[in-house]
């Protein structure tokens, strides 16, 4: 499930996933919002808060990311991850050089510190 995390910028999308994570809630939830975020602003920032009792994603879950990112690639301004999971935080960390935006990878006790350099 994915649920929006308030009090954030409009230029900044910020989400919340937890349990499993399916190709609908790309579809349903995660494209329209950075759809209509990048109608209004050139530029968009993304805050990806991977809850602590995620499961993982499906297949095309994982699918519809990686279009959705490199669907995108000149619209991210900033990018946080915020996870305990290791092969998320270790993915990020190996890919974010393809990103032409800062990509930041941050620990769930650094939520607080992900919104403000998000902001910033």
């Amino acid at each position: 499930m994915m649920t929006f995390i308030q009090g954030l910028p409009e230029n900044v999308i910020g989400i919340t996933a937890s349990g499993h994570i399916s190709a609908s809630d790309y579809e349903t939830i995660l494209v329209p919002a950075i759809e209509a975020a990048l109608k209004k602003h050139g530029k968009i920032r993304i805050l990806y808060h991977i809850a602590d009792d995620f499961s993982g994603f499906t297949a095309g879950a994982m699918w519809d990311d990686m279009k959705l990112g490199l669907g995108h690639l000149h619209a991210w301004e900033r990018m946080a991850i915020v996870t305990d999971v290791n092969w998320v935080a270790h993915a990020t960390s190996l890919f974010k050089f393809i990103m032409p935006c800062p990509v930041q990878v941050f620990e769930l006790n650094q939520l607080a510190e992900a919104k403000q350099w998000i902001t910033s």
